[in-house]
């Protein structure tokens, strides 16, 4: 099993659970964890983290609910064998309703269309 790095900041606005989900979500998306790659226990991970086990399982049903992870029965969680796949038309519809708000935040602190477009490719402006 390769080490995912994760760091929680508690005292961020944005709750433990999706900060642990989030950087989850990231190492699939860098290829940084890979489909079938095992996940630590909730326990292991929260002992690690400094967090409640119930913070990281609330983040694992979180990613067992997007289909990024499968907890499977007395074997703890792995990342998806689809964790990577094309996005229904719902997951379409729901990432833009949750971009837009920032992307209009964006253009109202007048970033360019090209300095968003770096934002969403994750390069810094």
């Amino acid at each position: 099993m390769r080490t995912i790095y994760i760091e929680i900041d508690e005292q961020s606005e944005i709750p433990l659970y999706l900060q642990l989900a989030n950087q989850i979500i990231r190492a699939i998306a860098t290829g940084e964890a890979m489909p079938y790659e095992p996940l630590p226990s909730g326990r292991a991970l929260a002992g690690d983290l400094g967090i409640n086990m119930h913070t990281v399982n609330k983040a694992y049903h979180y990613l067992e609910d997007k289909q990024f992870i499968q907890v499977l029965p007395k074997s703890g969680a792995i990342i998806h064998p689809a964790a990577r796949r094309q996005a229904t038309q719902e997951e379409k519809e729901d990432i833009s309703n949750r971009l837009q708000p920032i992307i209009d935040e964006a253009k109202c602190l007048q970033l360019t269309d090209d300095e968003i477009y770096q934002l969403i490719k994750g390069e810094k402006i």
